[in-house]
């Protein structure tokens, strides 16, 4: 699905997170990131991933990289998720799907014979000067940091 590649420049972007705080890429310029999409807040699969960064996140800090989620959740339902699952990084709330669409990870997904469209578990690795250092398009939810770093 994902045809950004490492290498890509990643796609400028602005978003909210869940505070309505404005987020943007160049607000990281000097770190590495790691922008994570995922399909809805509080559901398992997202629960799990999120939950594995969080209990990784003090690795990722030691090894210089900021976490961002991302999702088309509203801000209070981001809010909701990060309080519950205590949660020390930002998640953006795209409702515009803005971001998403430029990441190039929204498109038709199957679930129990149907087809529709949603966001593809997604993670991209940033560099500090805003390119794509690796794409993980098959996510482990219960075991993602691992696969990132």
């Amino acid at each position: 699905m994902t045809t950004l590649k490492k290498g890509d420049k990643a796609p400028h972007f602005e978003c909210i997170n869940e505070n309505n705080e404005l987020i943007k890429l160049s607000d990281f310029k000097g770190k590495k990131l790691v922008l994570f999409f995922y399909p809805k807040a509080s559901t398992p699969g997202c629960t799990a991933e999120a939950c594995n960064l969080r209990d990784n996140y003090h690795q990722f800090l030691s090894k210089g990289y900021e976490i961002l989620g991302i999702s088309a959740d509203a801000p209070k339902k981001q809010l909701q998720f990060k309080e519950k699952h205590q949660l020390p990084f930002s998640l953006l709330a795209d409702e515009s799907k803005e971001v998403i669409k430029s990441f190039q990870v929204w498109g038709p997904k199957k679930f129990m014979g149907k087809t529709y469209d949603g966001i593809h578990r997604t993670t991209f690795i940033i560099d500090e000067n805003g390119w794509i250092e690796k794409v993980i398009a098959d996510v482990k939810t219960n075991d993602h940091s691992s696969q990132i770093l």
